[in-house]
Formats: C-alpha cells, structure tokens, sequence
C-alpha cells in the first residue's frame, strides 16, 4: 500500500557514492525493513543497518547516523523545511494512491458548508482531489498554510496544526484525512471547531470529540495533581525537531519566581525509567507535547507541557488551557 520508493534509494545511493547506509523507520513500517534491506543489498551492494530505537517522526531523524553509516533513509514521514538535516540524508514520505471520490460524495451530506482540509504526510497528495470533490458538492473548502516545520499545504503533525489554525476562522469544521487518531488530535485540542476524521480506505467518518474531551479530563486531573508540588524537574529533549532551550529556561525561571524547586534535566530519549533516579514532585516536558499528554500513565510523577505547568504555578487559567504546538518561525 506505501509507497517505499526503494528503486529511486537505489539510485540515491549510486549517486551520491555511498558504502553503506543505515535506514530508519516508524512503528508501522518496521514489519517492512527486512525487504527494504534486502532490496538496498541486492540491488545497490551496499551493506544496511536497521535502526532500531523508536522512530517517532522526522523531529526524530538519527543525527548521529555518520557514526554507524555513510548515508541514511528515513522512512514515513516529510522533511521539516525548518530543521537542519545531514546531505546525506534521503525523507521516504511513504504515501498512499488512492482515489477519494467516491468516499467523499458518501459522506459530504454529513458535512457543514465550509470545510478546511488536513491530512498526514502519507494522504497529501488526496487534499486536492477531495476539495475538488467537496467543491463539487457545493461545499467551501480551504486548505491552510502552515509555519516552517510544514512542508505541504494542509499537513498536520501530532505537534504542530498551523496549517489548521492559519485558516480556522474561515470554516466551520475541519476534515482530516488519514488514518488513525494521533495527528487529528493536535488540531482538536487546539483549534475551537468541529474536527471529522475520514479513513480513505474504509469511507469510515467520525469526529474526534470524544477522545479529544477524555484527554482533558486526564489532562485536568494531573494538573491539579501537580499543584502539590513544590520541586520540579524540567526536562530538555536533545532530539533535533524537539530540542527547545528557550522553552526550558523560561520554564526554570517561572518555577524559581513561583518559589518552587527546579532542576534542568537533558535526555535524548525520555522515558519513564530514566527520570526515577530524580526525587522530584512533578516533570514538566519541554519535548514533543504528545509525550506528557498520551503517555502520561507511564510515569510515576505528573509530567505537564509548559502552558499546563504555568496553570499549576498560576499564571494560566484553565480557561486559558493551550495545546504546546511546536512552531517554527
């Protein structure tokens, strides 16, 4: 169904000389990699290595890949026009063909009037053919432009929905089209407006507006949890895409004013086993937002976003709850 492009690597790799290469995947597609090496091998003659660690996005491309190869191909996800990368480093979007048409004329009499379009990486190509099939229907229908960490008009991350916000106060509803509900997610909880996900494959649609009020109820419940906390632990991810300094020493500097403890952590990966050896009441993550909203059960202290974190310190009302969106100027 994805298109790996494996005989354009192929070609990369001839031009550009390599000996060797190192190939990095998403979840999803690692039941893929023993093909994808044996194709490189067979065809290229160059040795590959298989990345193992998560692979979470292109936030996430291995900066290091020089050490283990001379060349690396990262799998499922687009360059951030933002972000530095290596020249020796090959983005394989792994898109998806398909035809929306007949999807759409099931489901637009379900739709209110004016509609703006996302999708993931892997459906972008869809975005035009489906506002030209929406049009068709009488609906109004914008695509937003999003701020440098976005690639394509109307692309939405699990970090970032600029493209959304660019265009929300010209719609009433937004349709995501793609699969799954972690990318939609971030443009409900940020965006104000009716949010519909439409799986181009099964014609499925549904709005997100239940997951989207599950996840700030937990979300309400650890901040106020975390108001008994007098020490904290702020965390600085090294991940390229992720790394926000700015973000944690403004972070320390509210935490100190409040009279609080803080502490300044830095880890390239952050997980839960990593953060037990610190005697603190509460992390406050200035890695990828998704970390402390979906995966918050995993640790053993609250792990707040810094708008969350200024809630508990009280300089936010929850009123004023805000999604920490990632954005690249």
């Amino acid at each position: 169904m994805f298109d790996l492009r494996l005989d354009e690597i192929v070609e990369w790799i001839r031009g550009k000389g390599l000996s060797s290469v190192a190939v990095q995947l998403p979840e999803g597609l690692k039941v893929r990699a023993l093909e994808i090496a044996d194709h490189i091998f067979s065809k290229a003659g160059v040795p590959v290595t298989i990345l193992g660690d998560p692979c979470y996005g292109s936030c996430d491309v291995r900066g290091s890949h020089r050490k283990i190869a001379d060349g690396l191909v990262h799998f499922g996800h687009a360059h951030m026009p933002s972000v530095p990368v290596d020249e020796n480093v090959l983005f394989i979007e792994a898109t998806v063909d398909v035809d929306v048409d007949e999807g759409i004329s099931r489901i637009a009499p379900s739709l209110p009037e004016r509609i703006g379009l996302l999708a993931t990486v892997q459906y972008i190509g869809a975005l035009n053919d489906a506002k030209r099939s929406l049009e068709a229907r009488g609906k109004k229908v914008v695509i937003g432009k999003g701020d440098p960490r976005l690639k394509y008009d109307g692309q939405v991350l699990g970090c970032n929905y600029s493209a959304a916000e660019s265009v929300a106060d010209e719609v009433d509803c937004f349709l995501f089209i793609g699969e799954g509900e972690f990318h939609p997610l971030a443009a409900a909880l940020g965006i104000k407006k009716e949010l519909f996900m439409f799986n181009p494959l099964t014609y499925e649609l549904r709005a997100v507006t239940e997951s989207r009020d599950r996840i700030m109820r937990k979300r309400f419940a650890t901040i106020e949890k975390a108001k008994q906390a007098d020490s904290f632990l702020v965390i600085e991810c090294m991940k390229p895409g992720q790394r926000r300094t700015a973000v944690a020493d403004d972070m320390m500097r509210k935490i100190i004013a409040a009279g609080k403890k803080a502490y300044k952590l830095s880890l390239y990966d952050v997980t839960p086993e990593w953060l037990l050896a610190y005697r603190v009441d509460a992390y406050v993550s200035t890695a990828c937002p998704r970390l402390a909203m979906d995966e918050s059960a995993r640790f053993e202290k609250p792990i707040l976003t810094p708008p969350e974190a200024e809630i508990v310190l009280g300089i936010r009302e929850w009123e004023d709850y805000r999604f920490d969106a990632i954005r690249d100027q």
